[in-house]
């Protein structure tokens, strides 16, 4: 086999895998917010990338007949997925108008700060002059008299960090395991593609289509830091939450009408 060969599979195959995969969807809204929040980027990236990495090689495999031949299977996920953006999407609608948007917390990188738009740094003076409090996600920021402050964790739920991986990661599946177009685009186009090179070349393909996810969304979820001075605006959030509430409505709708 030679070189030249490998190497053609390789770019066709992530070039191939971008095209279908860069475009403004719910997944890709998913991992931008995480990575604006700096909330479980790494767990989300590989989610979505390790999907993407089953899917080509089952498309690679031929289980693509099998999504042609079962198309009732597709329009019930198309039915699912509908109901779970409409979902979505009027949850970042309430997030986009509710008066206090969420912030990411430079110094903790984990952590959330509510704010509601006034100045200073979003601390909340207390009934005396002396003392004061910052209610921040899950930590308490207090300050005395002194000057002096200590930070303590709320104990309102223990394990806050490790709980809250669940949901995010719960909904990037649901919003790459419930997409039709996933199966359709990775399973069908891909893999047909895919066997189009022959041989041990469409597993080349399948690499450079890989690989061309990976970096995507490692750019996707570390690269949202970059735009952390611009988010950290309680307006831009806004913006963000209702552009992602008027995506998610739009696939929903399409979705339900099969396009």
């Amino acid at each position: 086999m030679e070189i030249s060969a490998i190497i053609h599979s390789i770019v066709l195959g992530f070039g191939t895998g971008l095209a279908l995969i860069v475009a403004i969807g719910a997944q890709n809204a998913f991992v931008l917010r995480q990575g604006l929040l700096g909330r479980h980027v790494g767990a989300v990236v590989a989610v979505c990338a390790g999907s993407d990495a089953v899917l080509i090689a089952a498309g690679i495999l031929g289980m693509g007949g099998l999504v042609a031949a079962a198309p009732a299977v597709v329009v019930a996920l198309r039915y699912i997925g509908a109901a779970f953006l409409l979902c979505y999407g009027a949850m970042a609608a309430r997030r986009a108008f509710r008066p206090r948007s969420l912030l990411p917390r430079e110094d903790s990188g984990d952590g959330l700060t509510a704010r509601d738009g006034s100045a200073g740094s979003g601390s909340a003076a207390s009934g005396s002059a002396g003392s004061g409090s910052v209610v921040s996600g899950s930590v308490v920021r207090a300050t005395s008299g002194t000057g002096t402050s200590r930070t303590a964790t709320i104990a309102h739920t223990k394990g806050t960090h490790a709980t809250d991986l669940s949901p995010a990661l719960a909904t990037i599946l649901a919003l790459t395991w419930l997409n039709p177009h996933v199966y359709l685009d990775t399973l069908v186009l891909l893999g047909s593609v895919a066997h189009a090179q022959g041989g041990d070349l469409q597993w080349w393909f399948g690499a450079g289509a890989a690989l061309g996810s990976i970096l995507w969304f490692c750019s996707l979820g570390f690269g949202a830091r970059l735009l952390r001075g611009f988010f950290a605006r309680p307006a831009s959030w806004r913006l963000l939450d209702g552009g992602i509430a008027l995506t998610m409505a739009g696939l929903a709708a399409g979705l339900a009408l099969g396009n």
